[in-house]
């Protein structure tokens, strides 16, 4: 095991310290200690808020192959191959806050910033941690268990696994086990800890359904309604998303309407959002009927991965393979909803 120390930083098969270039203008690098070889673990002590994070892959003498994770399992980087003396450069934005993870779990991870470089064979050259700058674009998360960053293996949520796909934005996942629409908005440690962090032009993303078990229609609607007007206040733009489907087939080889997000009082949750969203004028990615296409495409046993159904019989959590697969179908809605000009979002 090698320690190392420093606002530029290195590790593991190399004793060479090579700083990244930085302007002028840029704030003082935070110092960094890693340790470790496979993973290797860094970790700054700095206050929560948002952080610009460089990274340099790869290794002088060795072929490498490097992922990058921060806090609460949140993919930054997806695995990046590099030949012996080619590095591969990388820039993200990582959220940090106390808890780590999920906003009701308290003391749950540690304090500061934690980067974790892991893959079939880990590498790192530098690291380099910053405040973040000024007016960078953040995407909030609110939702329930399939979103959040789940901090226990192999759970993973959905929200755990965009950031290695958008690395010009920050996401601050307030997604949280168990809320419901009415839970998250009643429960202080959520939207009303979340909202007053809200800038003009964040993205929020609110995606509820799987808790509002015996939500009637009105109390649904009444809740979205007031989870957009929170974030408007805010001059932030909400997104509606619709939960993703359970992976329960019935006998026609169909998704039956408990995994399309009927509830217990016959509510049909995606068509009630999708109502609200239109009364609202709200954007409104219909993640129900994405995922449903996809599982019931794929099939009862060629959709199992998505799930924790071979590791633990369930057919609503994802594994990390799902939660990317899930992600990516969000974000393949989110990408023409970002680059719509002003006066038409």
């Amino acid at each position: 095991m090698k320690r190392f120390r420093g606002s530029s930083l290195i590790l593991a098969l190399t004793s060479t310290t090579i700083a990244l270039p930085s302007p002028a203008s840029a704030s003082p690098a935070i110092p960094v200690t890693c340790t470790g070889s496979s993973p290797i673990v860094c970790h700054a002590d700095l206050p929560p808020g948002n952080y610009d994070v460089a990274v340099t892959l790869g290794a002088p003498d060795v072929a490498a192959s490097t992922a990058v994770r921060a806090e609460a399992r949140r993919m930054m980087v997806s695995e990046v191959a590099t030949e012996a003396g080619r590095f591969a450069h990388r820039r993200f934005g990582v959220n940090v806050r106390e808890p780590e993870g999920e906003p009701t779990k308290a003391g749950s991870g540690t304090a500061g910033l934690t980067l974790t470089f892991t893959g079939a064979a880990p590498a790192v050259r530098n690291v380099t941690v910053r405040p973040s700058r000024p007016h960078r674009p953040m995407l909030y998360l609110a939702g329930d268990s399939t979103v959040c960053d789940q901090d226990t293996f192999p759970y993973t949520g959905w929200g755990q696994a965009v950031p290695q796909h958008l690395p010009g934005m920050t996401v601050a996942n307030y997604a949280d086990s168990g809320e419901s629409s009415g839970s998250f908005l009643a429960d202080p440690l959520l939207f009303a800890t979340m909202a007053p962090l809200l800038h003009r032009g964040d993205v929020v993303l609110l995606q509820f359904g799987h808790n509002d078990k015996q939500t009637t229609a009105e109390d649904y609607r009444a809740n979205l309604t007031s989870l957009v007007a929170g974030v408007r206040e805010r001059h932030a733009r909400p997104i509606l998303v619709s939960p993703p489907v359970r992976r329960i087939f019935g006998g026609d080889g169909k998704l039956t309407p408990v995994a399309l997000h009927v509830n217990g009082l016959g509510v049909d949750l995606p068509a009630e959002m999708e109502r609200v969203a239109a009364e609202l004028d709200v954007p409104y990615i219909n993640l129900t009927a994405d995922s449903a296409a996809l599982v019931e495409g794929l099939g009862p046993t060629d959709s199992q991965p998505i799930y924790l159904y071979r590791e633990l019989k369930d057919n609503t959590h994802f594994s990390e393979y799902g939660a990317d697969v899930i992600g990516r179908l969000v974000l393949t809605r989110l990408g023409p909803l970002l680059s719509r000009p002003a006066d038409q979002r």
